[in-house]
């Protein structure tokens, strides 16, 4: 399909810098496909959802990913920028850096602030490869806890370029850009819709008779990249590892055959239970990576309700919610959404899609 067909204006206006207070105070636009958009609050969850409904939420938990450092060995130092996007092993992870131009193979970069110092000493990193937009392979001197540990001191949160271009990260990210369900260290970007979760709604949502799941994707920064390729058959989609115990599998799918729904909470959690599906819908225990790329056409077999945020024009994300609910019904409800002030992004507000029946 043509990449533009997904493509919408955005005022600026509507972009959220802060998530609201509390989480659970964040309007929620209600899409049904055929029927009219309702205007909610996430609170209201519980009240659209019936007993027997299963809600899967993602445990990932953000890393401080956000490196800053300077080039050493060599005449000049200049200062470099790393985020981190993908862990390789015990000791190597994948990056973005700037300037990507002043870092050749066999470099070394060494991370820190001026008067921030690491218990571990300075971190320093080895630059093993270099890929063409910008990405790097670094071998960092710790390995594993030491690197966990290392990395958490000197790093900052990674908020998005949409938020991160407004205003500097600050102490107050570091816990509004964790959700509650956060356990399993190794995103770098939040799986933005579980941001709205409280422990009052989840007592109010088990009060419904709506038992919530755990699984773990490891959001990558490509999540919410827009895509360049004019067809969205052009499109390479990032990898991101992911796990369903086989306890959830088994919870899930019983629980559907007695008539429950399944509930993603997040595009995340959607990518990850289509990709586990089995041709009849069943899930099956995961344990991989998935590039899995959805777009309209595409036949869902495991969700039958989304809940996630409102997604950047061109988006892999808002391809996927127009696969789900349609095109049409997407871009009217993005239109709603934007002419009623709802905001937008990984701190704005949510929206509750109800699959399109076509794509059943």
């Amino acid at each position: 399909m043509r990449t533009d067909l997904f493509d919408f204006d955005l005022p600026t206006d509507n972009i959220a810098l802060r998530p609201v207070t509390p989480r659970d105070a964040a309007r929620m636009l209600v899409v049904r496909p055929g029927a009219q958009l309702e205007d909610r609050v996430v609170r209201d969850l519980p009240a659209l959802l019936q007993p027997g409904d299963q809600l899967v939420v993602n445990d990932t938990r953000v890393i401080a990913a956000q490196l800053s450092g300077r080039r050493i060995g060599r005449a000049t130092e200049p200062k470099i920028d790393a985020t981190l996007i993908k862990r390789l092993d015990g000791s190597r992870w994948q990056a973005l850096v700037k300037p990507a131009k002043k870092l050749s193979e066999g470099d070394v970069v060494r991370f820190g602030h001026d008067g921030r110092v690491c218990l571990l000493g300075h971190l320093d990193a080895t630059v093993e490869a270099k890929g063409d937009a910008g990405e790097v392979t670094l071998s960092f001197s710790f390995h594993g806890p030491a690197l966990d540990q290392a990395i958490a001191e000197l790093g900052a949160t990674p908020l998005p370029p949409y938020i991160a271009s407004k205003r500097a990260p600050d102490a107050q990210d570091a816990a509004d850009y964790q959700t509650m369900f956060a356990a399993n260290e190794g995103a770098v970007a939040a799986p933005t819709a579980g941001l709205h979760f409280t422990p009052e709604l989840d007592a109010a949502l088990a009060a419904q008779g709506v038992t919530v799941h755990r699984v773990t994707l490891h959001v990558g920064a490509g999540t919410f990249l827009p895509v360049k390729a004019d067809n969205t058959a052009e499109h390479k989609m990032h990898a991101e590892w992911g796990t369903i115990s086989k306890a959830t599998a088994d919870a899930l799918n019983a629980a559907r055959a007695q008539g429950g729904r399944i509930i993603a909470v997040g595009t995340t959690s959607l990518r990850l239970l289509e990709s586990a599906a089995r041709a009849d819908g069943t899930i099956a225990p995961f344990a991989d990576e998935t590039s899995i790329f959805i777009t309209p056409g595409y036949r869902f077999r495991a969700v039958d309700i989304l809940m996630t945020n409102f997604h950047l024009p061109r988006s892999t994300l808002f391809m996927l919610v127009s696969a789900f609910c349609g095109l049409e019904t997407m871009q009217a409800a993005y239109r709603h959404a934007i002419e009623t002030g709802y905001r937008f992004y990984s701190y704005g507000d949510a929206s509750l899609l109800f699959r399109e029946p076509a794509s059943a």
